[in-house]
């Protein structure tokens, strides 16, 4: 055994010890406590604070044995209670030479530590730990030169890390030179050291002092490069603050002088403030020209100039332009896909559509392409549509409103030249974003005017056109801004109020009316949790069954989109949270009763098919901007002088589908057995019913052909039969519009056979399944075949 541990011993226990006699017992059992954060060295006094009950305890029962005890780091200093498989097995056994008990139950102790000891067994875990252990045995380097030379480089590193180590003072360095021992000098200086704790562990387990010297140079050399370079960095850091202090510290007497000369607007400190932001920007040549033109001209006014403020809003606008600023395109197909889905229930040839656009896009790198225009009747998601593009792409999402806009200055902005300029809408949305390539949406391009101040359609030719709104000039910027980078797209109720030059540059993607089982889907899955949130509800106190909802879609609502039927689920939540806070109902579940009881009558019926089949009365379909709607037309034959009387409030094209359908019977008259003369002697009456609403339109001629030749032969018309299409004078069956509308009217009615036009079969693709699976559908070509199919 090392001698010194040997008078260490005796000094700590005595003669009786059981370290002492012929065969020694190098261990001894005694109370130990788990340090956290904290690593004693043998030789070292330190004090520090206990707190943990079970580390009291054993400082109490070591102050009542012999003041001895074993200090060992936990290896996780987060564990509040560990146990032996959280500490190390080395440590230090120590003195106890004060004890002082501090408010909050805590002690600071003060220790002396004597030497290294290892772990045998944990004899007690409570309510203390008793740990029987046993000397380290520690093997002192011979002083060879090799030792000498390396405890002198220890010194050596050491002083540089105290001098670049910011809380260390030269204190540290006191009395290194008085030892002349290699453990011991390694101890001393890794004990002053900030090391992690399993650092310092290795440190402390290392039996060889010349291993123990070398591991302490090797961690002496890898704080001292990282603390230099912490140094370089912070000098930087202050460099830099020191700098921007100083330049602070001016402009704040600048803005001092200026006051008490009373030029606090002086346009000095706006140049310099201009001139930095535009170093910030990389601007195009010509815009840089031009900037670098006015801010020159700024500095030579005085701040009283009526042309200072005009050059100062120019310049802001100039320099808040996001000129680098840009999103970045996620165009990930699946993404976007799943994206349009969550938002919008049906629509899948939009969505696939759209998807397509997206796919283009990302193979061929450029935003170049057609300008997607969304036309549909109000309500269908056309805005909602392009929001979730934006939001697929990760874009900015902006937009105009062009309904009543009727002077190119909203869209080009106005010239300088004029008081209160300001740019147009394109180039403020823009700026307002803070994105150069936002998804910029046109929103009712189909009611744009025009007047004497100007064709705003025209001006919007350049926004939208990919040749040229690369370089597109606002007026009053006066300089190119590129438009390349933006997404385009527009909405529309119908194209046939675009002007032709606008409408040939888009790509048209129509949007039809939702059927009633998309409205109930839309309004189940969406709708209703919406408004539920939105008027302070829960689904607890509010249950709107899916018979509510079929009755608001069937008979409160009469629309193609789905606006009115939101307004309508919005209607029921505000009576139940009107309830609720009265406090005559808890809860409310809301089935098609409880819905007439809160909206008050019907507001619309559907039409119902006539009792038995009629002379003279044909079932016609009608496409409105709110669906498809079905027709009743009468035909009455009068005595009379051979005169047409057309009622119900029919347009123009209406009326001449009439007069074509009365030529073609003329024709016909001796093939169907009406006497040849009939146009003369007798009067035909034809009426639409629902006088108060505006017909139009040429897909009723086959209707009104049915009709007039029902009542002139006697022969009825099938109640359950209805038609639509176009006629002509030879008795040709042209294609009409609107079918998928038309045919679900009809569906609703109750019509079991449709007759539509030949060349309409492709539309029939695109009506549900249902839809198909319960109507038979009829294609003519001629007028005799509708005939053969209606009349009986």
């Amino acid at each position: 055994m090392d001698e010194t541990i040997k008078d260490t011993i005796d000094e700590l226990f005595g003669k009786d010890s059981p370290f002492t006699g012929d065969k020694p017992d190098y261990s001894r059992t005694m109370p130990m406590i788990a340090l956290r954060g904290l690593t004693v060295f043998p030789d070292m006094v330190i004090h520090f604070d206990v707190g943990r009950e079970k580390s009291i305890l054993a400082l109490e029962r070591a102050m009542m044995l012999d003041q001895t005890v074993f200090l060992v780091p936990q290896k996780d200093v987060d564990i509040e209670l560990p146990v032996p498989d959280d500490i190390y097995t080395v440590g230090t056994v120590a003195k106890i030479r004060q004890m002082l008990k501090l408010p909050g139950d805590s002690i600071r102790v003060l220790i002396d530590g004597k030497y290294r000891a290892r772990i045998q067994t944990v004899v007690q875990e409570t309510p203390y730990f008793l740990a029987a252990v046993e000397p380290v045995e520690c093997t002192e380097a011979a002083k060879t030169p090799d030792v000498q030379a390396k405890m002198r480089m220890a010194r050596s590193l050491f002083g540089e890390y105290v001098e670049a180590h910011p809380n260390f003072s030269s204190d540290a360095l006191d009395g290194l030179d008085a030892i002349d021992a290699a453990g011991r000098l390694a101890d001393v200086i890794a004990s002053n050291m900030d090391l992690k704790t399993s650092e310092l562990q290795q440190v402390m387990e290392e039996a060889d002092s010349e291993a123990r010297l070398d591991l302490v140079i090797e961690f002496l050399g890898r704080e001292t490069e990282i603390l230099r370079i912490e140094n370089a960095i912070s000098s930087k850091v202050k460099a830099g603050i020191d700098k921007s202090q100083r330049e602070y510290y001016l402009r704040e007497q600048m803005k001092v002088i200026q006051e008490e000369l009373g030029s606090e607007d002086s346009p000095v400190s706006e140049v310099a403030e201009w001139r930095r932001r535009m170093e910030k920007l990389t601007l195009p040549e010509v815009v840089a020209r031009k900037l670098e033109k006015e801010i020159d001209h700024m500095s030579k006014i005085p701040s009283s100039s009526p042309d200072a403020s005009v050059i100062r809003n120019y310049v802001e606008w100039i320099l808040d332009l996001p000129w680098n600023e840009s999103s970045e395109d996620n165009l990930d197909l699946n993404s976007a896909e799943k994206i349009l889905d969550e938002d919008h229930y049906g629509l899948e040839k939009v969505k696939e559509r759209i998807v397509e656009y997206l796919a283009v896009r990302q193979l061929a790198g450029s935003n170049k392409g057609s300008i997607l225009c969304l036309v549909g009747p109000p309500g269908v998601g056309k805005t909602s549509i392009a929001r979730s593009v934006a939001r697929a792409m990760g874009r900015e999402f902006v937009h105009m409103s062009l309904g009543g806009v009727r002077d190119e200055a909203e869209i080009r902005g106005h010239r300088r030249t004029y008081i209160g300029a300001i740019p147009g809408r394109v180039i403020s949305v823009i700026k307002e974003c803070g994105k150069n390539n936002p998804l910029f949406l046109f929103d009712e391009v189909d009611k744009i005017s025009r007047d004497i101040t100007g064709d705003p359609a025209s001006a919007l030719l350049e926004v939208l056109d990919p040749e040229q709104n690369k370089e597109f000039v606002d007026h009053y910027l006066e300089v190119p801004f590129d438009l390349s980078n933006v997404l385009f797209l527009t909405t529309a109720n119908t194209t046939e109020t675009i002007p032709g030059p606008l409408l040939d540059r888009m790509e048209v993607i129509s949007l039809s009316g939702y059927t009633k089982e998309e409205k109930f889907n839309i309004a189940k899955k969406y709708l209703v949790p919406k408004q539920i949130k939105a008027n302070g509800l829960t689904s607890k106190q509010i249950t709107i069954r899916n018979a509510a909802i079929n009755e608001l879609i069937d008979y409160y609502t009469r629309e193609s989109g789905v606006r009115n039927l939101e307004k309508e689920i919005a209607n029921l939540c505000r009576k139940t949270a009107k309830r609720i806070v009265e406090g005559s109902a808890e809860k409310l579940s809301i089935g098609a009763k409880e819905v007439g009881e809160m909206l008050g009558k019907r507001r619309f019926h559907f039409d119902k098919l006539l009792g038995k089949s009629e002379i003279g009365v044909a079932t016609g379909l009608a496409w409105t901007q709110v669906g498809g709607e079905t027709l009743f037309i009468e035909t009455a034959i009068l005595p009379g002088t051979g005169r047409l009387e057309l009622t119900g409030q029919l347009g123009d094209v209406m009326q001449e589908s009439a007069k074509a359908a009365i030529s073609f019977i003329r024709s016909k008259a001796s093939q169907y057995g009406i006497q040849e003369s009939f146009y003369k002697d007798k009067d035909i009456h034809i009426h639409i019913p629902e006088g108060a609403v505006p017909k139009d339109g040429p897909s009723a001629g086959v209707t009104m052909c049915t009709s007039v030749l029902s009542a002139l032969t006697g022969r009825r018309v099938r109640k359950d039969v209805a038609m639509t299409g176009e006629i002509s004078l030879r008795g040709n069956i042209l294609p009409v519009g609107g079918i998928k509308e038309k045919v679900l009217a009809a569906h609703r009615m109750g019509i079991s056979t449709i007759l539509l036009p030949k060349d309409n079969k492709p539309d029939l693709d695109e009506l549900p399944e249902q839809v198909r699976n319960d109507i038979r559908f009829v294609l003519i070509s001629k007028a005799d075949d509708a005939l053969k199919e209606a009349l009986i």
